[in-house]
């Protein structure tokens, strides 16, 4: 295979045209091939297979900069910068990352995850590079799903101002993760086959023709102009009131045309912006009729497209048949029929329709979900618009991407006690998309925030009687739940208890010691408790449901019983669920009763399987177990 000759982009310039394409469906097939067995970002990184063999042909990585925006597109990438060899070991702990990442390689110019950074984080390598006298270029990659944020159009107007070389590369696909939607999108994917284009060059050609002598001879002149025309109804004039050359859009899949398009602006001293059009998840069926399911995909039969058993409920402990469905689901299921008696209640996610739950909501009620892209600080404010007029919105997004969203949730909601409620998934650790992805920062990160209430329910029962409280809550509220199945009720509590503003429960009496759980930490601790039977301790197992505020009444009733407490939590330790019981007791004078807190430490969590991640932190039954036998 040609693949196995490329040690650096610097192999693939002696190719051939025939060659190139050759090397393009080798990738592909490499690609499908370990994402089937690994699971990964797959469409996103089929449809970038020529642009990148053009662009690490035409420019000189690691020297010149390309920033790859978000980053799930970066698998080609990592094929054609010496990676191939390591590709088997993709989102494995301790493999190469499925992201950009600068300690991996010199060729990854800047780390990414979220979207819509690319552009920012090039023009200040272009500042740097003429602050410090240097010389080289920066190529931002971005897709028209990303270009939807506001940061991105932010990166373009400062680029525009400055007017330095930039050269940004809008991948046009008309996909996101979710369809792209807005004003921004439609102006896009505006074609020359559209109604009115088509309607205006009619009706234009059969009034010239009908000037008497000279009309037919006028049309053919105008014909000839049609190029300058099109000029009108593509998009370039956008980019181009912004301070950007605009050329476009192109083919993505023809090798030579990038080739030739970029070899003619490389050395342009202006910022330009390439639109290139391409097909998200081009090569593999599956993948191309439907690139939302398989953007990010687990493991997957390569001949069906069929993906493979999901994980069942590790810590139920259940038979096959037992296993629930995920948080996602039940959340998006619980908020439909709440939504079934509550003309109040509207949805609102930002581009992660299908990831967050909220497709069948969707189809249910489509007057009353709103999509607003790539734009998750919008979302926030646009919640507290909705919620100042009376609805009650519930905002689903991601625990990684809510960061984005901060001062918005301060300002705008909390600080008006405006009652939002945010549905955040996968809270805690997510697994093997790494740093940019784990949801253990929004404990610390909220629990501070005057006037939000913040719940984690241990299974999906108590997500949807969260959900139903969050509903009725006159004030800002927030439920943290994980990625992954739910468990049965039944393996965590052995009744049902009403949820009550800043009650917790307990699950399991006992003195000495009292493993305090929220969310989906509360099941290992349940399992860890049985273990610690069988050397006759009896552990006292609450969960908190509760985050904010806290039940405190329950956290000193248990100094009573208890001489040391073992906090449980999927959140950094800094300032999260466990620092809270610390101040609690610390404000109650209760200086007697020792904490162990158990969570993550000062340092990201990278990529690997979700199970391997929480055994290395102390997070599984054993690691729980441990700490409390040698606490004692």
């Amino acid at each position: 295979m040609i693949i196995e000759n490329i040690k650096s982009p610097q192999d693939i310039k002696s190719l051939s045209a025939e060659e190139l394409n050759t090397l393009a469906e080798e990738i592909r097939n490499i690609i499908i091939e370990r994402v089937s067995i690994n699971g990964g970002h797959l469409a996103s990184n089929l449809g970038v297979v020529e642009l990148t063999i053009a662009l690490h042909y035409v420019f000189n990585s690691p020297e010149d900069k390309i920033v790859w925006d978000v980053g799930h597109q970066a698998y080609p990438h990592k094929l054609l910068t010496g990676r191939f060899p390591l590709f088997h070991t993709l989102r494995k702990y301790e493999g190469i990352s499925g992201f950009p990442k600068i300690t991996e390689s010199p060729h990854d110019a800047f780390g990414t995850g979220h979207s819509s950074t690319s552009i920012s984080a090039a023009l200040g390598m272009l500042e740097a590079r003429d602050q410090k006298g240097e010389n080289f270029k920066v190529i931002a990659v971005i897709g028209d799903g990303a270009l939807t944020s506001g940061l991105a159009f932010e990166g373009l107007n400062h680029a525009g101002h400055l007017k330095k070389d930039l050269i940004v590369i809008l991948n046009d696909n008309e996909m996101s993760i979710s369809p792209n939607v807005g004003a921004l999108s439609s102006y896009l994917n505006k074609v020359l086959t559209g109604t009115f284009y088509k309607k205006f060059k009619k009706e234009t050609k059969a009034f010239l023709e009908g000037i008497p002598k000279i009309g037919e001879s006028v049309a053919k002149i105008a014909e000839k102009a049609e190029g300058s025309l099109k000029g009108f109804f593509l998009p370039g004039g956008l980019f181009e009131d912004l301070g950007f050359n605009y050329l476009g859009p192109i083919d993505g899949h023809d090798i030579p045309a990038i080739i030739e398009t970029l070899s003619r602006i490389k050395d342009i001293n202006e910022p330009v912006l390439v639109h290139v059009v391409t097909k998200k998840g081009k090569g593999y069926k599956f993948s191309e009729d439907d690139p939302c399911i398989y953007h990010g995909i687990g493991p997957f039969a390569v001949d069906t497209g069929v993906q493979s058993e999901g994980l069942k409920c590790k810590d139920a402990g259940s038979p096959s048949e037992n296993a629930h469905m995920s948080y996602s689901d039940v959340f998006g299921n619980a908020l439909m029929e709440i939504a079934s008696e509550d003309k109040r209640v509207v949805a609102i996610t930002a581009a992660m329709k299908e990831g967050t739950g909220l497709a069948k909501f969707a189809e249910a009620f489509p007057e009353r979900l709103y999509d607003v892209g790539i734009a998750e600080p919008h979302a926030a404010t646009f919640a507290a618009g909705l919620a100042r007029q009376g609805l009650r919105p519930v905002v689903a997004i991601y625990s990684t991407f809510l960061q984005r969203a901060y001062d918005e949730i301060i300002h705008d909601i909390c600080l008006q006690n405006l009652p939002v409620i945010f549905a955040i998934d996968r809270g805690g650790i997510v697994g093997e998309d790494g740093p940019t992805h784990q949801g253990v920062f929004d404990i610390s990160f909220l629990r501070h925030i005057p006037n939000l209430v913040f719940m984690a329910p241990k299974d999906g029962e108590e997500l949807n009687a969260m959900l139903k409280f969050a509903v009725n809550h006159n004030g800002p509220s927030a439920i943290r739940y994980p990625r992954g199945k739910t468990c049965r009720p039944s393996d965590n509590n052995n009744g049902r208890s009403e949820i009550k503003l800043g009650k917790a429960e307990i699950l399991s009496e006992g003195r000495g010691v009292a493993i305090i759980a929220a969310g989906n930490t509360v099941a290992p601790s349940m399992k860890a408790a049985e273990l610690l039977k069988k050397d006759n301790i009896n552990a006292c197992v609450v969960n908190m449901r509760f985050i904010k505020p806290l039940d405190e009444d329950l956290i000193i009733s248990l100094c009573g019983k208890v001489k040391r407490i073992v906090t449980v939590e999927e959140n950094m330790l800094a300032g999260g669920f466990g620092s809270a019981i610390l101040e609690c007791l610390n404000n109650a004078g209760m200086h007697d009763v020792k904490v162990k807190r158990i969570g993550i430490g000062d340092e990201f969590v990278e990529h690997g399987a979700q199970a391997i991640l929480r055994k290395k932190y102390g997070l599984d039954e054993e690691g729980i177990y441990t700490a409390v036998v040698q606490g004692l």
